[in-house]
């Protein structure tokens, strides 16, 4: 994924496990697609933010293909939050911000010969290509680095920025300053070929920061040393040195760069991307070598197979190959689409495949309960690194590929990032060698394990499960359930650590203020201080974790974290039954009789009291004061808004805009959160984007905070031109 892929993500606590809305069903174009965007998006914040890849480039690019073929059978879906209308990565707060001089785009991706035959035939016939006048292209390695964007004014660099999310970047140039080979001036050379009046404009050209693989190991060695952990690839040790608060910490870590584009029009006499390669060098920048100009696909075929042929020889990371439309008129020509140029494509190399010993299959318990299988194998080097482990994510899964303990299996690392067990060498099995059974109690603490109809996870739900005390108890904290400000998730993850929290009822029964205070942060002071919460902080969290007592049976039931029980279904059963004794007592039957909730919430509903801890947790917050009945209901107001659809966007200064929804919906009215026709009014506060400008597109009639206040006052509507 060195090439961009978006992040701008929202992610829930519990993923699917607690929606905070009714789901659609399965099969709804409309929850697939919600469900795309949400798998991108989490694995595009892990790979740029966190630079810890959760997924493979080639399962991402799989996604992503199928979220496109599904906005194209269903154009209704397609929209500016969509992930296909995404560029970029992402900027952390943690640098100064910097505007690119021009946008900097995505590029699409070819998974094999083919994909890339079809986009070379497409280009050729858009540009009238004739066996006279072939259309050329120029081939160039795709760096496995970090993207960034050199800044030179007059001539002298002036600023270094990554690539973010294409439009805005994080400004490193302190780092980048250490980089050796990054020149702090154009040189004559390339000085000569600027255009008249050119010398007193900016130039910001771009290329990849990143880790040569003897520097990569070197590090490693380092860190193995120190007893710190080891950076997974070397993309990863460019993106997170590059990222250093101390520049003198990236100037230890050995980076170079390639560089291969300009922003945008700038004052250079080049005409071709072959010739403008030639440019960068004269200008003293460092350029792959390994470049070639084609004039045909059996020429683009025999590189793209070279390079592939000799990716181990080389000192750097490779995942595919560039193709570029050599001449700039003809680029322009072909512009862009919303996330990429239609004037290049990347080929993709199929991973490296290695064969090992599958010592053991290890079952995690992950943060929402699922049971995952974990292959142990024999170490083996795969692209550049060593693994020795590789998830098999459920057991339906590992009868597919039939794999069993004592197998020589089949290794690689998908995409060069995420190591994979591709299946067992059969002619090789050991005699004897046994199936793999999923346990029946969870390994991290004990208790009965459930496989809902229908689904592949087996799952633990047990409430005060080691494995998920975490998620569960930031979960509990946030401002829909339990609303507990200033339960930070480091705070809620160091208190686990110290043993202050295991389950909910802690913060009641257990925590103390004098324990919270003492509580690292995980932040130090300039001087390696570590920071604590402090006497002051703790006080007014024990105090919001005190006002909590009081919130009521809905929100106590969403904060427990009960599956598919998310917010509206939180109150309908708080609603229906009153109280959490009856709601404990009752059949599910009983439960799935309620409206709005079906046998499958009803079987979770009644399967988590079924448990004897979380019956127990439930015990403890009753007697520590936490208000388990529902709380008393305002009289309702009369359903004025009813069959009308409203649509929020932008800062309100008045109301939070959790707090419109629920008074719109009070008075009846559904609040979503995408623009269409159907939409009635669409509320618009500071800062409105995207959805305002949908909404003046197609006509529908925008409020104001004073009109919506108007509304809900008189709860009428204002009348429609």
């Amino acid at each position: 994924m060195a090439d961009e892929k978006n992040v701008q993500v929202q992610t829930s606590l519990f993923g699917d496990d607690v929606p905070t809305e009714p789901m659609a069903a399965p099969e709804s174009p409309r929850a697939r697609h919600a469900e795309l965007n949400r798998i991108l998006s989490h694995a595009a914040y892990a790979y740029y933010a966190l630079d810890r890849p959760e997924m493979s480039d080639a399962e991402f690019d799989r996604t992503l293909q199928e979220l496109l073929a599904l906005e194209s059978a269903h154009p209704e879906l397609a929209g500016p939050e969509s992930y296909t209308q995404r560029v970029g990565g992402y900027v952390s707060e943690q640098f100064e911000p910097v505007t690119h001089a021009a946008r900097m785009y995505s590029m699409d991706d070819a998974m094999d010969l083919a994909e890339l035959d079809e986009w070379l035939a497409r280009t050729d016939e858009a540009l009238g290509a004739t066996p006279e006048r072939p259309v050329a292209y120029t081939c160039e390695l795709k760096i496995d680095g970090l993207g960034v964007a050199l800044t030179y004014t007059d001539a002298q660099f002036v600023r270094a920025a990554t690539r973010g999310d294409g439009t805005t970047g994080e400004n490193v140039t302190a780092n980048v300053l250490t980089v050796r080979d990054v020149p702090r001036a154009l040189a004559p050379a390339g000085l000569a070929r600027l255009a008249e009046g050119g010398l007193g404009r900016s130039v910001e050209v771009r290329g990849e920061v990143y880790m040569p693989r003897r520097s990569f190991a070197r590090l490693n060695e380092d860190a193995d040393a120190a007893g710190t952990a080891p950076f997974a690839n070397p993309r990863n040790a460019a993106a997170g040195s590059l990222r250093q608060k101390d520049p003198k910490v990236t100037a230890h870590r050995d980076l170079e760069t390639f560089i291969y584009a300009v922003a945008d029009e700038a004052p250079i006499d080049v005409h071709t991307q072959w010739d403008f390669l030639q440019w960068l060098r004269d200008c003293g920048f460092s350029v792959n070598d390994r470049a070639a100009r084609c004039t045909s696909a059996a020429e683009v075929h025999a590189y793209c197979e070279r390079a592939l042929a000799h990716r181990d020889e080389l000192d750097y990371d490779i995942d595919g190959v560039v193709v570029k439309v050599d001449s700039f008129a003809s680029q322009a020509a072909l512009g862009f689409t919303a996330r990429a140029p239609r004037w290049a494509i990347a080929f993709k190399f199929p991973p490296e495949e290695k064969r090992t010993v599958l010592r053991e299959i290890r079952v995690q318990v992950g943060r929402t309960g699922v049971l995952t299988p974990v292959a142990e194998f024999d170490p083996v080097t795969v692209a550049g690194s060593t693994i020795a482990r590789a998830t098999l994510h459920n057991v339906d899964e590992i009868e597919r590929k039939n794999v069993r303990v004592g197998d020589t299996i089949v290794v690689h690392k998908a995409g060069d990032v995420i190591p994979e067990v591709v299946g067992p060498v059969l002619e090789l099995r050991p005699e004897g060698a046994p199936e793999f059974r999923m346990p029946e109690t969870c390994p991290s603490c004990g208790s009965p394990v459930v496989r809902e109809e229908g689904e592949v996870a087996y799952r633990c739900v047990s409430i005060d499960c080691p494995a998920q005390a975490v998620e569960r108890l930031i979960h509990w904290g946030s401002r829909k359930a339990m609303d507990i400000d200033g339960l930070g998730d480091e705070i809620v993850a160091r208190m686990v650590e110290q043993g202050l929290l295991a389950d909910v009822a802690d913060f009641y029964d257990r925590l103390t203020e004098e324990a919270l205070a003492g509580v690292w942060t995980g932040r130090q002071t300039v001087d390696g201080e570590d920071i604590v919460v402090g006497p002051v902080i703790a006080a007014k969290i024990m105090a919001q974790v005190a006002e909590s007592r009081g919130r009521g049976l809905a929100r106590v039931l969403f904060g427990l974290g009960i599956r598919h029980v998310g917010e509206t279904v939180a109150r309908q059963l708080s609603a229906h039954f009153g109280s959490m004794a009856a709601l404990a007592a009752a059949t599910e039957e009983g439960i799935a009789s309620v409206d709005g909730v079906g046998p499958k919430i009803a079987a979770s509903v009644r399967g988590f009291f079924q448990v004897q801890k979380n019956v127990a947790v439930v015990e403890r917050l009753r007697e520590a004061g936490v208000t388990l009945e529902e709380e008393r209901a305002e009289p309702e107001r009369p359903q004025t808004l009813a069959g009308l659809t409203f649509v929020l966007t932008g800062t309100l200064e008045r109301l939070r805009r959790d707090e419109a929804k629920a008074a719109l919906q009070a008075l009846g009215a559904k609040v979503t959160g995408s623009v269409s026709k159907k939409t009635s009014y669409v509320v618009a506060g500071a800062a409105a984007g995207s959805k305002l400008a949908k909404a003046e597109g197609l006509g529908v009639p925008v409020l104001d905070e004073a009109a919506l206040e108007q509304l809900l006052a008189t709860g009428e509507p204002p009348a429609q031109p």
